[in-house]
């Protein structure tokens, strides 16, 4: 019989009341790693009351989630984070099985930035200020305070990343938390939670929920006590939310699907830029949202580019993990299909390899597509990007701008005029200029048209977890 991962409630383990199961398997093998509980609304309800105590602890107001004041949740996160970081082998190989990406990735890179995250976010509530204002006859001076019950629910492509992204500023402002991972990574959610209660976390502080988001996400985005929902996936699925969380007048943050250019000048570093955008192509293999999958290249460029871009990716073939699943890897291989059937040439990849029962996919470069086709407007989230010609600076832009999403960017060229002026007219919530994916926590991370709405990220989150309110003091 297989591991069962069980719900965490109340500082507890728990099963769903239903007592129906999930399988969770491995997409480098397709072996069943484990049994989740198939949670439906009673279950939300449970951990929902047990968050909703925990936040009436603190008396609501100025007061946090469990009775804990400011410095006693920065020291909480600081002690979680440590705890992680001890138990950093543990929680990497969790995560390496959960997603079938390499383990060193995991240990260099997933594990280590959710403790970043955490310890980030502690520190920013430390040295956290906020407004007065003094007029000729009175005083201002605004008080934050927490909103109760929030609920995070959060991808399959970065599980414990994403997760300690909205949980650290969530805790650190004094809410109490009910979060659903994504039913295909719930390995380290659980251990996380199961941290919280080794350092002495309050009970009902944070809670996980597993099962379906038409299931359970659902249920608790409908909850009457969830004061705000912070979601991460895609496009569809935060529609769906928003349509639901709207008429309750809840907080929202949806932070969806991209389709991302990266525009090649002639004049970048080359070198740089053909390392660059392989990266951002074929990194995770293709399942990030950041990912750079429509490449736009200076016509005079663009055989050269795409013969050194088809090299590199050739080379990567055997350092990439699997896809999330077998469906998912048919989903990308129709998109291959398709593209092919509208005129696409095939430089690289579009094919199947690896074992049997695993989810591998050769990353894949096409050519010859018409910009309107799906393959090129659609996020395909696998390793796979499409290569088009621009002839000048506007048609770039006009490319860039030519889609339903607005997450990313990458710009590379050596005129950093050129470079601003892209930068200051291209749609999207972030734009790099000659990297790609260099992070900062306190900047805004967001998307613009159909990418999202709200901004998470060092103050944005602290203000999206929270509520300001203005005291007028007459002199």
């Amino acid at each position: 019989m297989s591991q069962q991962l069980l719900n965490w409630i109340n500082g507890e383990a728990k099963p769903a009341a239903s007592q129906q199961w999930m399988e969770n398997i491995n997409p480098a093998n397709g072996k069943v790693l484990s049994e989740i509980p198939r949670s439906q609304a009673d279950d939300v309800d449970l951990a929902v009351a047990a968050a909703q105590a925990c936040y009436e602890i603190g008396g609501g107001g100025q007061g946090g989630a469990g009775g804990l004041t400011e410095p006693q949740r920065t020291e909480l996160l600081v002690a979680v984070a440590g705890a992680v970081e001890a138990r950093l082998e543990e929680f990497a190989l969790a995560e390496s099985l959960d997603t079938g990406k390499p383990l060193g990735a995991a240990t260099k890179m997933d594990i280590p930035r959710a403790v970043d995250n955490l310890r980030f976010f502690a520190h920013l509530l430390a040295g956290q200020k906020t407004d007065a204002v003094a007029m000729a006859d009175g005083i201002n001076y605004v008080l934050r305070r927490p909103l109760g019950v929030v609920a995070l629910i959060t991808p399959w492509n970065f599980p414990l990343h994403l997760l300690t992204w909205k949980l650290g500023p969530a805790i650190a402002m004094g809410n109490s938390v009910v979060a659903k991972p994504s039913e295909m990574t719930p390995s380290t959610a659980i251990l996380l939670a199961e941290v919280f209660t080794q350092v002495g976390a309050p009970p009902g502080l944070f809670n996980v929920i597993h099962g379906l988001g038409g299931e359970a996400g659902d249920a608790l985005v409908r909850h009457s006590q969830v004061k705000a929902v912070s979601f991460t996936g895609g496009t569809q699925t935060g529609k769906t939310i928003a349509a639901t969380a709207a008429p309750a007048l809840k907080k929202l943050s949806l932070e969806l699907g991209g389709k991302n250019p990266s525009l090649v000048f002639e004049d970048c570093d080359f070198e740089a830029t053909v390392a660059g955008t392989a990266r951002a192509a074929f990194f995770n293999s293709g399942q990030v949202c950041l990912c750079g999958s429509r490449i736009l290249v200076e016509s005079q460029l663009h055989d050269k580019f795409t013969s050194a871009l088809v090299e590199q990716a050739r080379a990567m073939k055997t350092k990439l993990g699997p896809l999330i699943s077998q469906s998912h890897r048919s989903k990308v291989k129709q998109y291959v299909d398709q593209a092919l059937q509208d005129g696409a040439k095939l430089e690289c990849g579009g094919e199947i390899f690896g074992p049997d029962e695993g989810a591998f996919f050769a990353p894949t470069v096409l050519t010859g597509l018409s910009h309107d086709c799906a393959s090129a407007q659609e996020e395909i989230f696998g390793p796979v990007v499409s290569i088009h010609p621009f002839d000048d600076e506007q048609h770039a832009l006009s490319l860039a701008n030519d889609t339903a999403y607005g997450l990313s960017a990458t710009i590379w060229t050596q005129d950093l005029g050129r470079a601003h002026r892209l930068a200051e007219s291209i749609e999207s919530g972030m734009v790099w200029i000659n990297t790609w994916s260099k992070r900062d926590l306190r900047v805004p991370f967001g998307g613009m048209k159909q990418s999202g709405v709200g901004r998470e990220g060092g103050r944005y989150s602290m203000e999206f977890f929270s509520q300001d309110r203005n005291i007028c003091l007459q002199l």
